[in-house]
Parts: C-alpha cells; structure tokens; sequence
C-alpha cells in the first residue's frame, strides 16, 4: 500500500443489476443478507450480527472513533479467514503473509483519515469475473476490503456506489417501470394443481411465467406458509424483478392471486396485469384436488406438527364450537384426506367463489394432468395470439 489516495473503482447499481458473470460479495451482516439480496450475491460478511449490532451501538451511543476502533479490532482478528473465503468464492488464490499488519497500515489514523484516503471512481465496465464489493450504503466496510484486496494484489475489483441501498432504488424502479405483455391468469378452486400448471408451462413455453408464490415461498392462504420458508418484503420484489429482467416470450402467465402472497404485497404493475390478464379456468375432481394437497403440505418430515400448529386458525374461523380442536384430532389420527375434505367444502371452496363471484373465464382447462393441460394452454394462447395478429 501506498501514502497516496486510494482511488476505488466503483460501478453504480444498473451495471450490478445487469451482471452475469462477476463474482458479487456482499459485506453485510448475515441478517441484513437474509432480509434482501440479489441472487448473484454472495455473503462474506465483515462482521457478524453481533458484532455489527455492537459497533452501530457504539456509534449511536459513543462516537464514530469508538465504533471505527471496535471494528479495527474485529478485522483485525477475521482478516485472514475474510480473505481466505473470498478467494476462495472468486476462484483466486489465497495470498500469504501478515494481513494483520497490513489492516493496521490501512487503517492508521483514524475513520476521518481513511475517509479522506479512498475516493471512489466510476467506471464503465468490468472485467469478466471482476470482484465487485457490496455493503450497505457504498461506505467504508467495501471501500476498506476493496483497498485491503488491492493491496494484495487482486485485480479488477470495484465497489458497488451506494451500496445495497442505491440496489434497492434501482429494483424498486423496475418495478415500476415494467409494463406486462398480454398476460393470462389461471384460476380455479384450491387443490387443482394451479402452481403444477405454471411450472410445466414454463418448462414448455420458456420465458412465459411469472411464479408469484415460488418467488416468494408461500402458497397466498392461511395454510400457506407449511413446509416452506417465506421471504421478505424486499427479497419477494428483488426475485420479481430479477425474474422481469430476464424478459418475457410475447405473453406472461400468472397463478390467480390476493394483493397479498401470504404477508407479502404485490406491486402495481404486476397487480395490474393480474386484474387485467384473461382469465383461464382450471377445473379438477375431488379427490385429485385431496392428492395434490396431501402431496404439497406434507411432503416434508416437519410439516405435520407445523400444519397441526396453523390449523388452529381456521378452526377459530370456521366459528362453531363443533370443530375446536377437531381438525388436529383428524390430522393425529391419520384421516388426512378427509380432513382435507372438509376445509376444501367448508372453508377454502366457499371463499374462493366468493372472492370470484361474476369473474368470467374466456377457457376451462381440465388440470387433473398437469403437463398436459400446460400443452392445451399453451396451444390455446398460441391460437389467440395468431388470430389477433
């Protein structure tokens, strides 16, 4: 390293955004990583959770010197295993000799000194398979990583300008922005196999769908949440707009849905294109509808007790003394299938044609195979969109 100013080359969040082959690191605490990130993002964290929540403490309740001292001491002591991870996850080689010095050397002088040391220097484009550094708002835990890298002689790194923040600007625009192509929603009565349809859909019409409930892992009812892990807010509209920028084949194709998917919200213009879409009809028997539900919730080893936990809400719903803690005792007792039964004919099945009540479907599409009713669909749209052309 060198006395000079450190000029780090930092790209702004478009140019991130529209990456495919750089190695991302994001620096940020492992909670923060959980609660958004892009999906070429991998997390390196500098500091852990605690360590993070100690230094915004010390910075809030102390001064910025104490809480830049703290964080030496935590560097300091992570350095070698930090840069050992990174080289590992960009595919270079882990440099030897004493990092510890090096941090010192970097770091001499204070927060204010550092600060005045490194200025960031956009830059238009990268190299294939750059490193590039992302914390939250584009400050000192990427700048300081990417002059520690530097000096050890990695090549072609950058920081991202504005961090994670300027990033979630940037989703946030696209999402508004995005105006859908012709867009058709299928719909139908829970059970049915919507979501199965969806997915052989995509897989013969690629580019055709937008998974809503697989973006944001939870099947939009009450139930929804068994056997998956929902996401954020912020995480659901970061995999929707990666998914847009991916492009769409001419018309897209959503599964019938609330604003809300489970506790998340869907934005505008993709509610739009829900509100707006043709609506195709997705019919299936009974007993298939019990199959794919039985299939779907307790597929996991641990859905059983979580569903037992859930059930509890309808019961309440259902209103009627008769049932409290009946839906458990059937699920305990092994009578899954006509537990299922009874929350499609007494729950689930009044409300959806409620909620649908005058909608009007322009197909109906038999759903009891899903490949094939994709194919129909698939040809049903073709036909439409010759015969507008």
């Amino acid at each position: 390293m060198h006395d000079g100013p450190l000029r780090i080359p930092s790209v702004d969040a478009a140019s991130v955004l529209a990456q495919r082959d750089a190695v991302l690191l994001d620096l940020r605490a492992p909670a923060e990583f959980e609660q958004d990130h892009l999906a070429l993002a991998r997390n390196v964290p500098l500091f852990d959770d605690l360590q993070r929540a100690l230094i915004g403490t010390l910075y809030n309740k102390s001064s910025p010197d104490v809480a830049f001292e703290e964080g030496r001491r935590v560097v300091h002591g992570r350095v070698a295993s930090l840069v050992r991870e990174i080289a590992a996850v960009s595919g270079r080689r882990a440099p030897e000799g004493d990092l510890g010095a090096l941090v010192d050397e970097l770091t001499r002088g204070g927060i204010h000194a550092m600060e005045q040391r490194m200025t960031a220097e956009p830059v238009r484009e990268l190299a294939p398979g750059a490193v590039i550094l992302c914390c939250h708002r584009g400050g000192l835990r990427s700048r300081s990583v990417a002059a520690l890298l530097t000096g050890l002689g990695f090549a072609d790194v950058a920081v991202v300008a504005g961090g994670y923040k300027s990033c979630r600007r940037a989703v946030l625009e696209r999402l508004e922005r995005w105006s859908a192509p012709p867009s058709f929603v299928l719909r139908g009565l829970t059970g049915v196999g919507k979501s199965l349809v969806l997915r052989e859909l995509e897989a013969l019409r690629p580019r055709w769908t937008i998974d809503l409930e697989d973006l944001a892992q939870h099947r939009s009812s009450i139930l929804g949440m068994v056997g998956l892990a929902p996401v954020s807010q912020k995480l659901f509209e970061t995999r929707l707009s990666e998914r847009i920028a991916r492009g769409f084949d001419g018309v897209v194709v959503l599964e019938g849905e609330s604003r809300k998917v489970g506790d998340v919200i869907v934005g505008s213009s993709v509610w739009r294109a829900l509100e707006a879409g043709t609506s195709l009809e997705l019919v299936a028997g009974i007993e298939r509808r019990v199959d794919v539900l039985l299939e779907d919730y307790l597929r996991h080893p641990g859905s059983r007790a979580e569903l037992a936990q859930q059930l509890s809400f309808i019961e309440q719903r259902l209103g009627e003394r008769e049932w409290d803690t009946a839906l458990v005792r059937m699920l305990d007792s092994g009578r899954e299938r006509d537990l299922v039964r009874l929350l499609l004919e007494r729950y689930y099945d009044p409300r959806y044609r409620h909620a649908e009540q005058g909608r009007s479907h322009a197909a109906s599409f038999d759903s009891t195979v899903p490949r094939e009713c994709a194919r129909r669909i698939a040809e049903w749209i073709d036909q439409q969109r010759r015969a507008g052309s």
